[in-house]
């Protein structure tokens, strides 16, 4: 073998030798596992091409490089392993994969693998023609009109150092490289938005500087302003014309038209490579001129909107910049102040980080003052980020650094009706909102509010992660709680906040009523003019409505709280309370009815106190803190007492039952479901009747008498079953099943328990269902199934432990007393 020939056969072995060392780098993912990973990033591997390519039976292609590294990173990031910072840059295996190419195409006496070379070295030249054989091949890029022999204009501006993350985005970019060289007269774009300060333009600009090789034409560049302290916008024909004076053409050859200007541009780009970056663009029409028409070219836009229009029409990939996640935002602020100075103060460290809420912008200026000022206590600088007015720390000097100034840029672009939108839901606690929400804020209808929201978004000043739910970022929600106070007299901001809660009030209200019907009733205030109450028609729809504002109505209800309105505050909370219960999120029922107590009592609304008393006793209860739940079920029982409000004591009696039964004191649990039966009778309540009925049935089955419970809980059964009331037709069902449980008739005891579990899993009830799951277990033990009993309890314990509720222990040791289940 010829000298160039070995050196090309040891050029192959030792790239293919550092795609392996990549590979056991990021955790020596499986071929298959990358072919799984690499479909996943639609830039689907075959196991076939990667066992060719590892084993260097033939030359890698660059698509395949690409694909390849990107697999590998993206598995490292699943398994928490971090490669080398240079293989993790697509720059590095660019420039070895030219080398690559290049050695091999001089190893004349190789002609397998020096055919593979050449075909590679014209198709990443943007020549698809494989020159003829025993011809020189030209060199990358050196295919050069008159025009630009002597001008190759270098207008990328500087990177920004401490360049962190963004893998994803790189690779996204990274993909548009193999594209280009597509259909004639067209032009790869890639449209990169997001909102202000999160980071577009160093993105664009270090990606461009790692790219610039690949376009030895030259790297055109301009700020046209679009959103801009200046307010002017850079006008295309103005830029056209610096375009065209950087590629050599005389000043006074520039032509005096927009569309003159924007065809020599094209002409003079045709069959080039040049990459064209056109910064903080305002709108479609003012990117359209700019764009060449050869497929040489690259061109990368950068905006605060959308920018709809040049995604459909001209094809743009749009690629949409999220914040910086917590890890990156904290590995940005180490590189900007030294990781020996961020360990020190770790917690202050990571409170700066929450602060600036991932966006770099806002790190950068926190950092530069805390690099300014060496001997600043992080502590300090965190607890000054933290105070109100904390959008005054995010400014070091002049408008490019001023958060509030680089917000504003994007809010003075929006119309009227869509700035007062942004300005009012500055008002909402978060940390998502809905269209209907957004419309009672301004008490405007559904569908204009929808439109304002889809301005906001294309304006990237309100994100949508998930359809038809709109979060407003940390640093934006308080420039935008700013702009309401200062632009909003303070009883048109009181207004939107009644409709705002009258708006959450009656939805939850009716949610409540479709997933339990027979709860003693409240009366909300009819909603005000211009709320939007979503409308909710079965119990399907409420779980859904109540599973997706759950995190906003907990916000809601300390809103309610905090701003005075405290009758929405406990009624928000009374109407959340069944669903919280059912749900098992039991500590923030505890928070909820907290409030509610501080709203009714603040008010001296003996009811809503008597309510609110009762629905934490009931918390209490779930979380076995007995001496509080019977400290608010005396104080509910008092209040309902002096309200002369029968029913309100007959309930508090039934859960003084309850709190009597899990001490173990059955007679006094008796005596006061008995206190209760006799009340409800009195007050005609048949639904209260029946829950009496069976609780009394209950107690009866843990004294042994089981006559007596079974005749209570059947009549409980019947009237129960007479009124429709089926979450309480689960409780009676679980009952029966015990007292047959206890009389050995383990048949109809299962019988029992299924009817109920049917009603649990109905009404979503999940610790009850794991209740009536773990005495399943018992009859079927005791019927002589032991796997049976094991899959019960099995399943009651799975929900138990996603409780986190003490009961799970019994079960465990059920389970650990169990004979081992046969194979």
């Amino acid at each position: 073998m010829s000298e160039p020939g070995r050196e090309a056969q040891e050029a192959l072995a030792g790239f293919v030798g550092e795609l392996r060392r990549l590979r056991q780098l990021c955790g020596a993912p499986s071929l298959n596992t990358l072919v799984a990973v690499s479909a996943s990033l639609r830039q689907p591997l075959a196991r076939s091409t990667l066992s060719d390519k590892l084993n260097a039976k033939s030359l890698p292609e660059w698509p395949f490089v690409v694909a390849f590294v990107n697999a590998c990173l993206a598995h490292a990031d699943r398994a928490g392993v971090r490669p080398p910072a240079e293989l993790a840059q697509m720059s590095h295996w660019d420039a070895a994969h030219w080398r690559l190419l290049r050695t091999a195409d001089a190893a004349r006496a190789e002609d397998r693998l020096r055919s593979a070379a050449r075909t590679q070295l014209a198709r990443r030249s943007g020549d698809r023609t494989e020159p003829a054989s025993g011809a020189e091949p030209p060199a990358p890029y050196e295919r050069r009109t008159a025009a630009l022999d002597h001008v190759t204009p270098r207008q990328l501006p500087a990177a920004v150092p401490h360049f962190v993350g963004r893998r994803t985005a790189l690779a996204a970019l990274a993909d548009l490289l193999p594209h280009r060289h597509g259909t004639p007269g067209t032009t790869t774009i890639c449209l990169i938005s997001g909102t202000a300060g999160v980071g577009k333009t160093t993105l664009a600009v270090g990606w461009a500087h790692r790219v610039a090789e690949r376009f030895p034409d030259g790297q055109l560049y301009v700020n046209l302003r679009g959103y801009d302290a200046t307010g002017q916008a850079a006008s295309p024909a103005q830029v056209l014309r610096e375009f065209l004076e950087a590629l050599g053409v005389p000043a006074q050859r520039v032509p005096t038209g927009l569309d003159a200007r924007a065809a020599l541009f094209r002409s003079l780009l045709t069959g080039r490579h040049v990459l064209v970056l056109l910064d903080n663009a305002g709108d479609a029409d003012q990117v359209r001129p700019l764009l060449p028409g050869s497929p040489g070219c690259l061109v990368l836009v950068t905006s605060r909107g959308h920018l709809p229009g040049l995604v459909t029409i001209e094809g743009a990939r749009p690629l949409l910049l999220d914040p910086l996640p917590r890890t990156e935002a904290y590995e940005l602020l180490s590189g900007r102040l030294g990781a020996d100075r961020v360990e020190k103060e770790p917690d202050a460290a990571d409170r700066i980080v929450g602060a600036a809420a991932g966006l770099p912008l806002a790190l950068a200026i926190v950092a530069a003052r805390a690099a300014a000022q060496p001997g600043l206590d992080l502590g300090r600088l965190a607890d000054e980020l933290t105070e109100p007015g904390s959008l005054d720390r995010f400014s070091y000097g002049d408008a490019a650094t001023d958060i509030r100034t680089v917000f504003s840029w994007s809010y003075r672009n929006l119309d009227a009706t869509s700035a007062r939108a942004f300005r009012l839901h500055g008002l909402h606690p978060g940390p998502d909102v809905s269209v209907p929400a957004l419309a009672s804020l301004a008490g405007v209808p559904v569908a204009q509010a929808a439109r304002s929201v889809a301005t906001l978004v294309r304006a990237n000043l309100v994100s949508e992660p998930t359809p038809g739910r709109y979060v407003l970022h940390d640093l934006l929600r308080a420039y935008a709680a700013e702009l309401v106070t200062a632009h909003e007299p303070g009883h048109v901001r009181r207004e939107a906040l009644g409709r705002l809660l009258d708006c959450y009030l009656h939805a939850a209200h009716a949610a409540d009523l479709l997933l339990y019907d027979q709860r003693d009733p409240i009366s909300p205030a009819p909603a005000r003019p211009g709320t939007a109450v979503t409308p909710l028609t079965d119990r399907a729809a409420a779980w859904r409505w109540l599973t997706t504002e759950h995190r906003v109505l907990l916000a809601v209800v300390g809103l309610a709280t905090d701003t005075g309105f405290d009758t929405h505050a406990w009624q928000l909370a009374w109407t959340v309370n069944t669903y919280l219960d059912r749900l098992g999120a039991w500590q923030e029922q505890l928070v909820v009815q907290e409030r509610a107590l501080l709203a009714a009592s603040r008010m001296a609304d003996r009811d809503g106190e008597a309510r609110a008393h009762r629905n934490r006793a009931v918390a209490c209860l779930r979380l076995e803190d007995y001496d509080q739940a019977d400290a608010h079920l005396r104080r509910s029982l008092g209040l309902y007492t002096e309200l002369g409000d029968t029913i309100g004591s007959a309930r508090a009696h039934l859960n003084l039952g309850i709190l009597a039964e899990r001490l173990g004191r059955y007679e006094q649990a008796l005596h006061h479901a008995q206190r209760a039966l006799d009340l409800f009778t009195a007050a005609g309540n048949t639904n209260g009747t029946a829950n009496a009925l069976n609780n009394i049935g209950w107690y009866h089955s843990q004294l042994g008498n089981y006559p007596q419970a079974l005749e209570h809980c059947t009549r409980a059964l019947v009237l129960q079953q007479q009124v429709g009331n089926r979450y309480w037709q689960a409780h009676t069902w679980d009952s029966l099943g015990y007292v047959y449980y206890r009389l050995e008739q383990q048949g109809e005891a299962i019988r029992c328990y299924d009817n109920a579990l049917a009603l649990w899993r109905e009404a979503a009830e999940r610790y009850y269902e794991a209740t009536t799951l773990t005495h399943l277990g018992d009859s079927h033990r005791a019927a002589g199934a032991p796997q049976r009993a094991y899959r019960a309890w099995s399943d009651a314990l799975e929900i138990l432990e996603q409780l986190g509720h003490l009961d799970a222990e019994q079960v465990r040791e059920k389970l650990g007393a169990a004979p081992v289940r046969s194979r």
